[in-house]
């Protein structure tokens, strides 16, 4: 796949205006950026996973999985989004050249998103440089690049950066939002222009303006910044000390300062104890709460993982207490076997 600099920078060049994107005269790149971009480029591969048989993620995410991965270290470690390698059996990686590559699952990081694998024979691939993600401006043209037998390059720029709450109890600070958006976004890497990973792909979104802005379609990249300080604990132990936190099985939204529970995970904790979509969750332990961020932030400030957790809800309108016997969501992982 031809992949340089300057049909990168010609490809799409933009300036956010509100919901509406302008288009802007493209730059002529010089020779050390086009290296830097290609080198970039070069550094993202393919990622093929098959999750065990009996993953309890399949629901959501299929047995089958593919999307990209940015090689960040000379012995094939390459950096992922975790959902991908969840509760995966096999792992594949594959390079521009239709190279395929047995690789094994390093790390599966539920508070950052991350995931890690690495490659079982040499992939003869230069790692990408590690930038940093708080430095990059709004406005900024960025290159979003994916892997694999159809891998593809284009440019984007950050809309925003700001917390990101998902539904399913998941929170990072300074999350990257970009357009335009990219539907191969998953593990895809985020490179400023000198050629330095900022971001890996994590989701499409519809608010990449922010939430009370005008609908404006993006990705979301969690920021390079999050792996510094978790890494060396990913590479001893699988995960950083901030996964182990306590888990319920709720999916929620909030909207207009309420918090709604709108879907349960079957034998889940929440499932157990009986809360049901349409709970309208209104305390967690006593801490009131009107926002995702605060719902998961107050369940993960009280050690241990594994303890009951005080609800109150409104179900039909009426006032509710319920109990959950939390526990550790990475306990809960189905495994290959013999692991």
């Amino acid at each position: 796949m031809l992949r340089w600099a300057s049909r990168w920078i010609a490809a799409i060049g933009f300036v956010a205006t509100g919901a509406c994107a302008q288009p802007a005269a493209p730059a002529e790149p010089s020779d050390a950026m086009t290296r830097a971009l290609q080198r970039a480029s070069d550094a993202v591969v393919g990622v093929l996973v098959q999750a065990v048989d009996d993953a309890r993620s399949a629901s959501t995410l299929g047995l089958a999985r593919q999307g990209s991965g940015v090689v960040i270290s000379d012995d094939g470690l390459v950096l992922t989004i975790g959902y991908l390698i969840l509760e995966a059996e096999q792992v594949q990686i594959v390079t521009d050249d239709a190279r395929i590559v047995p690789a094994r699952v390093i790390a599966y990081d539920l508070a950052s998103g991350f995931g890690l694998v690495r490659a079982l024979v040499p992939l003869k691939l230069d790692p990408a440089p590690m930038g940093q993600a708080m430095q990059v401006a709004t406005d900024d043209l960025l290159m979003v690049a994916s892997g694999g037998a159809g891998g593809a390059i284009s440019a984007a720029r950050l809309l925003s950066r700001r917390g990101f709450s998902g539904y399913w109890e998941y929170h990072i600070d300074g999350a990257l939002f970009t357009s335009p958006p990219r539907r191969d976004h998953s593990g895809a890497g985020l490179f400023n222009q000198r050629g330095e990973l900022v971001g890996i792909g994590s989701l499409f979104v519809t608010d990449a303006l922010g939430r009370d802005a005008p609908r404006t379609a993006g990705n979301m990249f969690v920021p390079i910044d999050l792996l510094a300080p978790i890494l060396p604990e990913l590479m001893a132990r699988g995960s950083s000390q901030q996964s182990h936190r306590a888990w319920l099985g709720v999916n929620c939204i909030d909207q207009g300062n309420v918090v709604k529970v709108v879907r349960i995970s079957e034998d889940s904790p929440a499932d157990v104890a009986g809360l049901e979509a349409g709970d309208t969750i209104v305390r967690i332990d006593g801490v009131p709460v009107q926002t995702l961020e605060a719902l998961w932030k107050t369940l993960w400030k009280t050690p241990p993982a594994e303890r009951a957790v005080v609800i109150d809800i409104l179900r039909d309108g009426q006032p509710q207490t319920v109990t959950v016997q939390a526990v550790d969501r990475a306990k809960t992982l189905r495994r290959p076997r013999g692991v």
